[in-house]
């Protein structure tokens, strides 16, 4: 069986640079918005709609992009649309874990790929330094106020929350439902990372 790390992470806490780097250092896979590309070339549906679905709580309804068609359409008709997302997203998710050695960012990856006995991490920080992360990286908008981007922050862990829970049963974030719980408020990623990976050769 291959090797898979699951990443789950905070807003801003530099979860997508720490899965990055440790793919580098170990030489694997490393799969994030290339998710998005493949389920939407699956589903036919634009990367933009797949996103919000991925990246917002379920219950909230879009407009459907097909091709270059627009749809306006029941709730009934969008939550199934949300959970065919879903499907498709395991299917990915599992395809991708059996092709190779691999580090997969968020998507509940560590729910879906549980069969696979993945090293699940999650990455957290305090509020000042992912907003000085956030800031650092041009994650969002420049102009928002220090109390905008943590409200923008905030929303997002929401969501991310909300969407975990909702296909898992489980709650994101908690100890308990992962290997190693990194703080990154104080903890410089970069150098983490090598020393990280270092860790899980030795493992082997």
């Amino acid at each position: 069986m291959n090797k898979v790390i699951t990443i789950g992470r905070e807003f801003g806490s530099g979860g997508r640079e720490l899965g990055k780097r440790l793919a580098e250092h170990l030489n694997i896979a490393y799969y994030d918005k290339e998710i998005i590309e493949e389920i939407s070339r699956r589903t036919q549906l634009a990367e933009g709609y797949v996103r919000q679905i991925v990246e917002q709580k379920p219950g909230i309804y879009f407009p459907i992009t097909v091709g270059r068609t627009l749809h306006t359409s029941n709730s009934d008709y969008m939550v199934k649309q949300q959970t065919s997302v879903y499907a498709e997203q395991a299917n990915v998710l599992r395809e991708m874990a059996e092709k190779s050695d691999c580090v997969i960012v968020g998507r509940c990856a560590d729910y879906i790929l549980k069969d696979h006995n993945p090293l699940r991490i999650f990455v957290y920080a305090d509020m000042e330094s992912k907003i000085k992360r956030c800031r650092e990286k041009a994650e969002v908008e420049e102009h928002l106020s220090d109390k905008e981007m943590e409200k923008m922050i905030r929303k997002v862990d929401k969501n991310r929350s909300h969407y975990y829970t909702y296909y898992t049963g489980q709650k994101w974030g908690r100890h308990a439902n992962y290997d190693l719980c990194i703080n990154t408020s104080a903890l410089p990623v970069k150098g983490f990372a090598e020393a990280l990976a270092d860790l899980i050769k030795g493992m082997e």
